[in-house]
């Protein structure tokens, strides 16, 4: 039975960056082949990141994107790697008119190389767009129609981009028909919570209908509020998992496999098979290798708990966001509460902590534990800190408009979000934002205030997963003995916007526990109002929380990107009219 190995490269690649994406792949190549690799294979639109969004209707980025392809081909040649096959995903257009879709030669597709003797042997376009949640690819791009399979070491190796893995039909079950040997899969696929027990299942069950070992790469990183958490899979025909890279962890899995020989064509090269995909094939070694005893058998890497996925999630996104963006420091406003101390815990993590300046912003009604709770977080975690009270700006305005009620309450907020934007013009911090999902749904926020920011690292973090993610990242500084960045007051006491004396959020909303069980339904699951009183919920709770939300779209519209966790998170995920007379809380079926 012929063997290969196989490098699969785990990379972080930034949206545009051509020079610096292919200089990635250059390194990554180059340590496959000091590893003997024989394939070596990087992650979808590895060339240009992932997602382009409109970058791809631009025609200058398009052709940047294939004479990047061509140049990356002949470097690697020059280099030595001209006899290593390397797959690299890239931004292609079609040659051809597509009537079908409405698109003329030279629309853009989503689609993947393989570099071979400093040319490119053979190209092809992902064949399922997804069209749902964050991705718009039918936006975008045209889908190929071929089912690419390349000759490696007397190997036939099936190529796939992502969705054609994701959805049934298509590159999957026309492996089997052509006779593969290996089925290799590329993917940009962003990280959900639980999204690994789906991808393995799912891997697993496309590589018994493909017939063949099958190995899933994915891309890892940041870009925007997307983060990719890597976790690649090579499971064999039967559906056994031979191995499974780290989680958020750059780097390459190299493993010996043995495969069976590509005996004769049971699809021939132009045959049409299934889903209509015609077969192309590409012969670049026809001979298998000597045999040679397996160094390298795969391995399962250490799977991480929920919380901290989540938690390694937030920190990732943020470290991404911040380096591509070309920020260095982050501004916090610190308040002792849990919100900005988790969002200051995760900042520490992802920049480092000397790279972190808190603000303690008091006004009159703060209190004085939560003053000594961020000077206790700032000790406790080793971040910049100082106070600046707002008293003095509230007096002066208050002496100029007279404000009363909410609006008083909203000044205060205000205040801070000028006063944390004039710090950030003046010493070139990134401000984070501190709401967390509960909050947004809810409209619980004041617009230029503690929405301020460029970035929202728990935006779709609710409220009670924000504590249980700080108590989490509590118990594991503990496990290495470190100190609990985060203090035990903040986590005790009940959460206050402290806007007016004795204030507390419950005041104005349900408790965090029966909000959002609530909001999961009605933002994450699209249930309506029936349904989620048919949960178990009180309905005039129910009816009372959706107007919130529904009143509140105006507010999410302007609030920063943050990481996305959920399956639904506000933005690209959940895209609703701001001018809405629909009104979900009113709506019932009953008759």
């Amino acid at each position: 039975m012929p063997q290969l190995r196989l490098a699969l490269n785990q990379i972080d690649s930034t949206v545009g960056d051509l020079a610096g994406n292919a200089e990635t792949i250059v390194h990554w190549t180059r340590h496959a082949a000091e590893q003997g690799a024989h394939l070596v294979v990087f992650p979808e639109m590895a060339l240009t990141g992932y997602p382009v969004e409109d970058l791809a209707l631009r025609s200058s980025f398009v052709e940047a994107s294939r004479a990047g392809l061509r140049a990356l081909a002949a470097r690697l040649a020059a280099e030595g790697f001209g006899d290593l096959p390397v797959v690299v995903g890239y931004l292609d257009r079609s040659e051809r008119a597509r009537p079908k879709y409405g698109q003329p030669a030279g629309a853009p597709q989503n689609a993947a190389a393989v570099l071979h003797g400093g040319g490119v042997a053979l190209t092809f376009a992902k064949h399922h767009l997804p069209n749902y949640g964050v991705f718009d690819e039918f936006r975008y791009f045209v889908p190929g129609d071929t089912l690419p399979v390349v000759r490696v070491r007397g190997v036939d190796v099936a190529l796939a981009i992502c969705e054609d893995l994701w959805q049934d039909g298509g590159r999957v079950p026309a492996a089997r028909s052509a006779g593969a040997g290996l089925l290799v899969s590329i993917n940009a696929s962003p990280y959900e919570r639980n999204k690994d027990d789906t991808r393995l299942e799912l891997v697993r069950k496309r590589a018994q209908e493909a017939g063949c070992t099958t190995a899933y790469l994915a891309m890892i990183g940041g870009q925007d509020e997307l983060v990719f958490d890597g976790d690649s899979i090579v499971v064999d025909a039967h559906g056994e998992v031979v191995a499974r890279a780290p989680q958020f962890a750059e780097g390459s899995v190299v493993l010996d496999l043995d495969l069976p020989a590509a005996a004769g064509e049971p699809a021939a090269h132009g045959q049409r098979v299934d889903d209509g995909l015609r077969v192309e094939r590409v012969v670049l070694s026809e001979e298998p290798l000597p045999a040679y005893e397996p160094e390298l058998t795969g391995g399962y890497a250490d799977r991480l708990d929920d919380d901290e996925e989540v938690y390694t999630a937030l920190v990732v996104g943020l470290r991404a966001y911040a380096a591509k963006n070309g920020f260095r420091s982050a501004l916090i406003g610190l308040s002792g509460g849990v919100d900005s101390a988790l969002v200051a815990a995760i900042a520490c993590d992802a920049l480092g902590a000397r790279n972190v300046y808190g603000v303690s912003m008091p006004s009159k009604y703060s209190s004085e534990h939560s003053r000594s709770d961020a000077a206790e977080l700032a000790r406790r975690t080793g971040l910049n800190f100082r106070t600046v009270p707002i008293e003095p700006m509230f007096d002066a305005y208050m002496g100029s408009l007279g404000l009363t009620g909410l609006a008083e309450e909203n000044l205060q907020s205000r205040l801070r979000g000028t006063l944390l934007m004039a710090l950030s013009n003046q010493e070139g911090h990134i401000v984070l934002a501190p709401g967390n999902k509960s909050e947004l749904a809810v409209g619980y926020s004041t617009l230029y205030g503690d929405s301020v920011g460029a970035y929202g690292p728990i935006k779709d973090v609710y409220k009670t997963t924000v504590f249980r993610l700080a108590r989490w990242r509590n118990r594991a500084a503990e496990e290495r003995g470190q100190t609990p960045p985060i203090p035990e007051g903040t986590l005790s006491k009940p959460p206050s916007a402290e806007l007016r004396p004795g204030q507390v959020d419950t005041d104005s909303l349900p408790d965090y526990d029966v909000l959002d069980r609530i909001l999961e339904l009605y933002v994450d699951r699209d249930r309506g109002k029936d349904a989620i009183v048919a949960a178990g919920f009180d309905e005039e709770l129910v009816a009372r929380t959706l107007r919130m939300v529904d009143a509140a779209e105006y507010k999410r519209r302007q609030y920063p990107p943050g990481t996305k966790i959920s399956a639904k998170g506000f933005g690209k995920d959940r895209r609703l009219p701001i001018t809405n007379r629909w009104r979900e809380s009113t709506a019932s079926s009953r008759g």
